[in-house]
């Protein structure tokens, strides 16, 4: 039988962790316990988790306000990731409440109903710091299904390069991705296979410019796809979808790229 271990360092202490108390005058508090991890931390090389109770009548509506209160009042080493604060940039990306999603766009109300919620870091990643995620391999993988307009110079440089709205709606549900990794990180196949698995994210982007009418690169792109761990380590679980905060669906993106690549061989 096989059997799994943590990596070293990674088992959560659950004697270390601290509480960080409202203010006495605090009318509607709310207690969030958040992961935390220091490298550089010689005393307590192992995570644990601080309690940190909000007042949440005195912040924003989102988890991110929470995050950023705690940040500004309670505790300044918390870390985290952030930017836009609009759901567009993908920068506070993490797993909230057993979800992964993004801070900016979850409201504190939309949580569980008891007055405890969870943040920890995108799961099966690695951690530079409490709840940021190393990104490295994720923007690697980005990278090698080369995520550019491949298309030979045109006659007259300065027309634009036009499709028709049909063409052009092709597009819809696979642009919009902010590259935020909710998708990939809630993937048992690409957390067993991160290594050769492209992921959701990655193929969905890998599909945005298979679709488009204006890339002239679609069989080498669909070549570069067609292997047994790059492609088809998708087994349609379906968390991808779900987990993904722009309403979109990778599993979807990643079924048309087999049906392109079994269509071109009928």
């Amino acid at each position: 039988m096989a059997e799994f271990t943590l990596p070293k360092n990674s088992k959560i202490n659950t004697k270390a962790g601290k509480t960080h108390k409202a203010k006495k005058t605090a009318k509607k508090v709310k207690v969030f316990e958040v992961y935390r991890y220091d490298p550089e931390d010689q005393k307590q090389t192992n995570p644990y988790i601080d309690r940190f109770e909000v007042d949440t009548e005195e912040c924003g509506p989102m988890v991110l306000d929470a995050l950023i209160k705690m940040k500004s009042e309670q505790d300044s080493t918390l870390t985290f990731r952030r930017s836009c604060r609009e759901g567009i940039c993908g920068s506070c990306a993490m797993n909230i409440d057993g979800t992964n999603t993004l801070a900016c766009t979850k409201a504190i109300d939309d949580c569980s109903n008891n007055q405890t919620v969870k943040i920890y870091p995108l799961p099966h990643m690695p951690v530079v710091k409490d709840l940021v995620s190393d990104l490295t391999h994720f923007y690697e993988q980005y990278k090698s299904i080369k995520p550019w307009l491949q298309a030979s110079d045109p006659e007259n440089p300065h027309k634009e390069r036009t499709q028709t709205p049909e063409e052009r709606a092709k597009l819809d549900g696979l642009y919009e991705c902010i590259l935020c990794a909710c998708c990939s990180t809630s993937c048992p196949s690409y957390w067993w296979n991160s290594d050769k698995y492209l992921g959701p994210a990655i193929l969905l982007q890998a599909n945005r410019w298979i679709s488009d009418s204006r890339d002239e690169a679609t069989a080498q792109r669909l070549d570069e796809l067609e292997d047994p761990f790059k492609l088809y380590r998708c087994h349609t679980i379906m968390n991808c979808a779900q987990a993904c905060p722009k309403g979109l669906n990778p599993a979807k993106a990643i079924g048309e790229i087999k049906q392109a690549i079994a269509s071109r061989k009928a």
